[in-house]
C-alpha cells in the first residue's frame, strides 16, 4: 500500500458523522485495509466524533465551530487525528466505568472509550493552540 495522507473538513453537527464514516470506509477500500482494521477504526471514529458534535460546541463558543479528520496510512500503521475547536475535553483522562453484571447497574458514559481502547493500539489527547486533538492509531497486522 502506498503512503497516504487524506483530510476531511466537517460541519460541527450530527451530519458530520455519516460523512466521516463514509470517508473512512472509502479510504479503507481504496487502501485495502483488512476488515478487522476497518471495523475498529470506523467504530472508534464514530464514537469520538459523536462525542465531539454532541458536547464540544454546546453552548456555542466564540468563533466558527470547526472539525477536521486526517488520516495517515502506510503498510504497517494507520493514524487518524480528529481535531475540533470546541470546549477542551480529554476523553482519555480517567478510567472507564467498571463492567457490570446487569444493565440496571450500568453507568452512563465512558463505555465508548473502553471500546476504542480495545480496538486501537494508541488513543492520545492533547489540547494545542485552541484545538482538541484526538489521535487514534491502529497497526495493520
Amino acid at each position: 500500500m502506498p503512503d497516504s495522507h487524506d483530510t476531511l473538513a466537517l460541519p460541527a453537527d450530527l451530519g458530520a458523522i455519516p460523512l466521516a464514516l463514509q470517508w473512512i470506509e472509502d479510504l479503507a477500500e481504496r487502501l485495502g485495509w483488512p476488515p478487522r482494521v476497518t471495523f475498529g477504526l470506523t467504530l472508534s471514529l464514530d464514537e469520538a466524533l459523536t462525542n465531539v458534535v454532541t458536547y464540544a460546541f454546546d453552548p456555542p463558543g466564540p468563533g466558527t465551530p470547526a472539525i477536521t479528520v486526517s488520516c495517515q496510512a502506510d503498510d504497517t500503521r494507520i493514524k487518524i487525528e480528529l481535531r475540533d475547536n470546541g470546549r477542551p475535553y480529554d476523553p482519555t483522562a480517567g478510567d472507564p466505568p467498571s463492567l457490570v453484571a446487569c444493565l440496571d447497574e450500568a453507568q452512563v458514559g465512558g463505555h465508548g472509550v473502553r471500546l476504542m481502547r480495545h480496538y486501537l493500539d494508541t488513543l492520545d489527547y492533547r489540547h494545542q493552540d485552541g484545538w482538541n486533538c484526538l489521535t487514534l492509531v491502529m497497526t495493520i497486522a
